[in-house]
């Protein structure tokens, strides 16, 4: 039971740091995507 447990915890943490990695990912790509908009305004402005 114990080992069964152990693992079960060790897959949720696996599945946890990927979800993590994909936020962080689409916050990274929202963040160029605003900063390309933001120079974009300035340019046509």
């Amino acid at each position: 039971m114990s080992e069964k447990s152990k693992i079960n915890r060790k897959r949720r943490r696996e599945h946890e740091e990927k979800e993590a990695k994909n936020v962080i990912k689409y916050i990274f790509i929202a963040l160029i995507i605003l900063g390309l908009l933001t120079m974009a305004s300035f340019f046509f402005v």
